[in-house]
């Protein structure tokens, strides 16, 4: 039986004792953190985690086929945010105890609203959806007014509960659109000031409520200049009523002030198709784009027969785009695997938690790397092993061979230990986080 978990108090014990070099001991916050049961960042250069367990190969039976994962204790130094060295296992080194926790590398939550949700707040179920999206711009008009009055609250409070669920960076959209105006954005912004040390978010400007529907085109180019990573949009043919116009504005002001792109797309139909190969060819005009470019959802892959899938995905891994998913399943299974042959950028996200549109987000992206191996049968050792990627986005301890390859020296320093023996056993039981460490700092534990 591996030891399963260490205490918050373990955790401040034990960081009394760290080194940091040339910068006094490492300390915890104030008593304030404590007092609402958050473990506090430690504040220094220098950290020492012993009695780490880390995968270090396969185990094959007769017919070469992947049966178990193998580990070994470790002893890992951090220094300035990154993984400085990997050593044998010291037991008596002076440290912070990991128990033999398994360390994987921290999870990346790429689809989110972190600006709008009732988390933190008042229990709130949704109530009947009418008049499709159009239908929620018209409730989210009404309600965003009150929503903004605590929202860097509430998304704090979100923040949080994606860290105790291993996440450490998230790429969330912002409302920008004339309820608001900019006051989601800045009011997020200030959020995310507040657990600089601790987190880090990718903002993409999202016209929710259109960007000509309710002309936002005006909001859109401000927030451009406010320090968003990309430009969103919102299904141009039944929102905005042009594929062309709308996804020609998003390109160019993505392209004006050098960012990415990123964009809703809910439309299944043909409407839906006709958008992403229309990106494609935005992309392929406009080399910039490329590894920059990401269509959320994109429902259409998911309704179109199998020829027609391998001729977009080839063409979407071709221009080097992606898709952010959230895993959906029932009528909406997307063809995740195809787009892994052909070498498209997948990531996984929540998308709404506890919001007016959805209170089923859990805030786990190992939760829908969980759920995406039961939809697409990742049932071997070997399988729920490299599905990890959707959580870790692409980085992962073994490579396909059995060999490790992370963490290495000059890493970031940004991991999960986790109660679980392996990769493998963590997706398939969506096994408990105990500690997330960011850039060298532990910024949340629990026993």
């Amino acid at each position: 039986m591996l030891p399963r978990s260490i205490s918050r108090k373990d955790f401040i014990k034990n960081s009394s004792v760290l080194l940091a070099a040339g910068s006094g001991l490492l300390a915890t916050a104030g008593p304030a953190a404590a007092a609402d049961n958050r473990t506090a960042p430690l504040a220094g250069k220098t950290l020492t985690l012993k009695n780490v367990r880390l995968e270090t190969g396969f185990e094959y039976d007769n017919e070469g086929d992947v049966v178990a994962t193998k580990t070994e204790l470790f002893t890992i130094e951090i220094r300035d945010g990154k993984i400085g060295a990997v050593l044998p296992n010291n037991p008596s080194a002076k440290g912070v105890d990991a128990k033999g926790l398994l360390a994987l590398p921290a999870f990346k939550e790429m689809h989110i609203h972190l600006d709008k949700t009732y988390y933190g707040d008042k229990w709130k179920a949704t109530g009947k959806r009418q008049g499709g999206v159009k239908g929620m711009i018209a409730l989210e008009q009404q309600i965003i007014p009150e929503l903004l009055k605590n929202s860097t609250y509430k998304a704090e409070k979100l923040i949080e509960l994606l860290q105790s669920n291993g996440s450490n960076i998230a790429r969330s959209h912002v409302n920008i659109e004339p309820t608001s105006k900019l006051d989601s954005l800045k009011h997020l912004q200030k959020a995310l000031e507040n657990k600089k040390d601790s987190f880090e978010a990718e903002l993409v400007a999202f016209p929710q409520h259109g960007l000509y529907y309710t002309d936002s085109t005006g909001l859109m180019k401000d927030a451009a200049q406010m320090g968003v990573d990309y430009i969103g949009g919102l299904d141009p043919a039944s929102i905005d009523g042009s594929i062309e116009k709308s996804m020609d504005f998003v390109v160019q002001l993505a392209l004006d002030y050098n960012k990415g792109i990123d964009i809703h797309l809910h439309e299944s139909g043909e409407s839906g198709v006709k958008t992403i190969e229309y990106l494609i060819n935005k992309v392929n005009e406009n080399p910039a784009l490329k590894g920059k470019t990401f269509i959320s959802h994109c429902f259409a892959l998911a309704h179109i027969d199998r020829k027609k899938l391998e001729e977009v995905a080839e063409k979407m891994g071709n221009a080097k785009m992606g898709v952010m998913s959230t895993i959906p399943f029932g009528g909406t299974i997307m063809p995740i695997p195809t787009l892994y042959k052909y070498g498209v950028d997948v990531r996984a996200g929540n998308d709404c938690i506890i919001d007016h549109w959805n209170t089923f987000g859990s805030g786990s992206v190992l939760q829908k790397t969980n759920l995406a191996a039961q939809l697409y049968g990742y049932r071997t050792e070997f399988d729920l092993s490299r599905i990890l990627k959707l959580a870790t986005h692409n980085v992962l301890p073994l490579d396909d061979k059995g060999n490790r390859q992370w963490p290495r020296t000059g890493d970031k320093a940004d991991l999960v230990l986790m109660d679980a023996s392996c990769s493998a056993e963590a997706v398939s039981r969506i096994s408990p986080v105990r500690s997330l460490i960011h850039r060298g700092t532990i910024v949340f534990s629990k026993s």
